[in-house]
């Protein structure tokens, strides 16, 4: 998997800032639809940081309705994540 770490970041925030990227691909992700901008993630790896950010694994204990991916800055509601994983299947579709 490709991960959202470029050279720049490299260059900009240092190694360690790519680092932490690479052990947690959705540091610098505030929000799902920031996933689906990313330019230098693929559909696969769209899908793959969107369907963690779903799992249970990411809900926020006691608040079922809201899901906190290890890296974000804060919890966002499920529905939001599922809706841009709707969003990308209608890419995907839109792309073949």
């Amino acid at each position: 998997m490709r991960l959202a770490t470029s050279e720049d970041l490299i260059r900009e925030q240092g190694l360690a800032a790519a680092l932490e990227r690479w052990l947690r691909p959705a540091v610098g992700f505030g929000h799902p639809r920031d996933v689906l901008k990313d330019p230098d993630l693929g559909h696969d790896e769209k899908r793959a940081v969107l369907s963690s950010w779903a799992s249970d694994a990411s809900a926020v204990q006691d608040q079922p309705t809201l899901r906190w991916l290890l890296g974000t800055p804060e919890p966002v509601p499920f529905r939001e994540v599922r809706e841009a994983l709707e969003r990308l299947d209608r890419i995907e579709r839109f792309d073949a």
